[in-house]
């Protein structure tokens, strides 16, 4: 019987090296994974998004986290997943589809490495939330994660030191 691979999801505020992490871990690990779908689909949206565009990315998540938990390889990495579009929909829209709370129940993920907000906030098209946003968004992620007993570990540092402190993490849960 075939086991399913340990599930990493990098999560935490925005411009905190979530994407930049996820990569390099999964080059470092040689595994799988699916960069950010939320960034790319907004920046092509050409418009403001909506609930609709917000609920199609998380299904688009559930999707890749399926699609990945099927591989052959002992781990593989989440860039971002549904905790954090929870809190946008929470955030954004005042509302969250009836169907996100049992998806995260019921979609496991082994470890969530939190970024630290460590790391200069930079601006670009799609970051609506530095400053105190930014940290408050962060105590809720981990707040979040916490509420559903996932497990956690913050990384910090610059991008190497965050790559070296993930791995350091993830080699325990991996041997």
């Amino acid at each position: 019987m075939k086991h399913r691979p340990i599930i990493i999801a990098i999560t935490g505020a925005e411009s905190t090296g979530k994407s930049t992490l996820s990569e390099a871990l999964a080059n470092y690990y040689r595994v799988p994974f699916h960069g950010e779908y939320a960034r790319d689909y907004i920046l092509n949206l050409g418009r403001k998004y909506t609930f609709e565009d917000v609920e199609f990315i998380a299904r688009k998540q559930l999707e890749q986290y399926n699609e990945l938990v099927k591989s052959d390889k002992p781990l593989v990495i989440l860039d971002t997943w549904l905790v954090i579009t929870k809190i946008w929909f929470d955030v954004v829209f005042d509302r969250i589809p009836e169907w996100i709370e049992e998806a995260i129940r019921i979609h496991p993920v082994d470890m969530f490495l939190v970024c630290d907000i460590d790391l200069p906030w930079k601006a670009d098209d799609v970051r609506e939330n530095g400053g105190e946003n930014r940290l408050q968004l962060q105590q809720r992620y981990i707040k979040t994660i916490e509420n559903y007993n996932f497990p956690y570990r913050i990384v910090d540092g610059n991008e190497n030191a965050r790559l070296q402190n993930a791995i350091k993490v993830i080699d325990r849960l991996h041997k």
